[in-house]
C-alpha cells in the first residue's frame, strides 16, 4: 500500500533562486505521475510536466516510465532499491548523470527510490557519468571531513560529504549557491536542523555556520545557481 494524492498543476514552485529553501520530504506526500506506478515528491518546478525539476522519486514494483528524452540532462542518486533501463540496472548509492540529448525508458523490477533532477544542465556539459558511491574512495576534506567528488563542469560541483559526528565547517559564502540533500544524520546550522531526507536550497552569497552531533552524510552541489540579482 502506497499513499499519494493526485499531482497539483504546480506553476514556478521553488523556482525564486534568490530565496532560501528548507523541505523535509520525508513529511511530504507522494503524488502520481503520468506513469501510476512511478510516485513523487516535488521540490521545485517550473512547471507541470516539462523543464526544471528537482525530485524525489518512488518507483513502485514493476514500475516503468516511457521512453523520454532529457534536453538539458537528467541527474539521478540512486537512494534505494535498483533502478534500470536502456544501459543496466543501477543499485543504491549509484550517481547518474544522462547528458543533454539524451533518453532513456527507465523502470525497476523490484522498485526503488530516487533523487531526480530535470533540465539544470548547461547545454555544453555532455558528460555522462556512471558514479558507484559504494566502492568508489572517499578523499580527505577539510578538518574531519571526507570527499567524494561526482562531477565538476566550469564553476558546478557535486560531491558526497561525509561529516564524523562533532564536526564544526568554519561560516562561509555560497558562491553560485548551494543546494544539499541529508541522506544519513543530520545536518546543523545557525537557521535549524536538517534530518535526513531534508533538501536545502542556498542563493548565491548565502552563507551558514554548519556543524553535526552524529555521522552525517550529505549530497552538495555548489556554483549553479544564478549570480545575478
Amino acid at each position: 500500500m502506497h499513499q499519494d494524492t493526485p499531482t497539483p498543476q504546480v506553476v514556478d514552485l521553488n523556482m525564486d533562486f534568490s530565496q532560501r529553501v528548507v523541505i523535509d520530504s520525508r513529511a511530504m506526500d507522494w503524488q502520481t505521475s503520468p506513469s501510476g506506478t512511478v510516485l513523487r515528491k516535488p521540490l521545485a518546478r517550473a512547471f507541470a510536466e516539462t523543464g526544471h525539476a528537482t525530485s524525489v522519486v518512488r518507483y513502485l514494483p514493476g514500475a516503468s516510465f516511457p521512453r523520454h528524452e532529457h534536453p538539458l540532462g537528467e541527474e539521478i542518486l540512486v537512494l534505494s532499491g535498483v533502478f534500470s533501463d536502456d544501459e543496466g540496472d543501477w543499485g543504491a548509492g549509484m550517481y547518474l548523470r544522462n547528458p543533454p540529448g539524451s533518453g532513456h525508458a527507465p523502470y525497476s523490477q523490484h522498485g526503488c527510490d530516487l533523487l531526480v533532477k530535470l533540465h539544470q544542465f548547461d547545454a555544453n556539459d555532455t558528460a555522462k557519468v556512471r558514479v558507484n558511491t559504494q566502492t568508489t574512495a572517499w578523499q580527505p576534506g577539510q578538518g574531519g571531513l571526507r570527499v567524494m567528488p561526482l562531477h565538476q563542469f566550469e564553476g558546478e560541483s557535486v560531491a558526497l560529504v561525509h561529516w564524523p559526528a562533532g564536526e564544526v565547517f568554519q561560516p562561509h559564502r555560497h558562491w553560485g549557491g548551494e543546494e544539499i540533500f541529508v541522506l544519513e544524520g543530520e545536518l546543523i546550522d545557525e537557521h535549524g536542523r536538517y534530518p535526513a531526507g531534508t533538501w536545502l536550497r542556498s542563493p548565491h552569497l548565502s552563507s551558514h555556520y554548519p556543524r553535526t552531533e552524529q555521522d552525517t552524510l550529505i549530497w552538495v552541489k555548489v556554483g549553479h545557481l544564478p549570480v545575478s540579482p
